[in-house]
């Protein structure tokens, strides 16, 4: 059984993104559908619990500061940071990268956590919470390690969209690349989903051996992509190791990922 209000509060706040932080009643009411008379309602009562509230200058609404307090909480509570902060950390201060966290969300992957170098303070692109699997490291990391019925699956309701020159939107192309991701151990994202950051990633196991995150390292080209041998093996070897780390916190018992990513499906 469903609660009608309920489920009409929950479609308001999820009305609002980045994209789209603030709404109007008018606007609210035409994309639910619903009578000026019936969001009003709900409004004013997310408004009243802090879940919205109302822009002076615009006087159109937008998400209130309990949705962001929710969110710490969870951020905070949440086992893959909890057992993976000490490590990701680690990783970041070694390589000089940003280190990113993200768990496998619907299809989609889902940033729990984002490590910056010290000598890095503000990034040149922004952060969004739920980023696409097919042109990240992050994502290609978990595809890399999907049976082949879960990656059919996920390629047939899946439309690659071009985020950059270098996205690669071609179906047989991903598979090829997912292909050699599971050979190395790790998965690379050159400059796919933003231009002029490179990444690369290694996936996160589960006491049921199923690949549930990702942790990846990014960076320029020149940084992730083309250091001098040495150097880039280091970071390799640094990625595949800490995700094996985090992977033994999640419950999962020891396994090479190399060996295990040269498994055939």
């Amino acid at each position: 059984m469903t609660i009608q209000a309920i489920d009409r509060a929950i479609d308001i706040i999820s009305l609002f993104s980045i994209g789209r932080p603030r709404l109007g009643i008018t606007d609210i009411s035409k994309c639910l559908g619903l009578n000026k008379t019936t969001v009003h309602g709900l409004v004013r009562t997310l408004t009243n619990r802090g879940f919205l509230r109302q822009d002076i200058e615009t006087s159109k609404y937008c998400l209130g500061m309990k949705i962001y307090e929710l969110g710490i909480t969870l951020a905070g509570s949440m086992k893959i940071n909890q057992v993976g902060l000490q490590q990701a950390r680690r990783l970041t201060e070694s390589t000089g990268l940003t280190t990113g966290l993200a768990i496998w969300d619907e299809g989609t992957l889902m940033s729990t956590l984002r490590l910056l170098p010290q000598f890095q303070p503000v990034e040149s692109y922004q952060l969004v919470p739920r980023i696409p699997a097919y042109c990240t490291s992050l994502g290609k990391a978990i595809l890399a390690w999907m049976s082949r019925e879960e990656l059919d699956t996920y390629l047939k309701h899946t439309r690659l969209v071009s985020y950059t020159p270098n996205t690669i939107t071609d179906k047989g192309r991903l598979r090829q690349d997912l292909k050699l991701t599971r050979q190395r151990g790790y998965s690379l994202d050159r400059q796919e989903f933003v231009t002029g950051i490179a990444c690369m990633g290694a996936p996160i196991f589960d006491q049921n051996k199923r690949a549930v995150a990702a942790i990846s390292i990014s960076g320029t080209s020149d940084q992730v992509l083309h250091s001098n041998k040495k150097r880039l093996e280091q970071k390799h070897g640094e990625l595949i190791r800490t995700a094996m780390e985090i992977s033994r916190n999640m419950g999962y018992l020891p396994e090479v990922l190399v060996e295990r990513g040269r498994q055939t499906r």
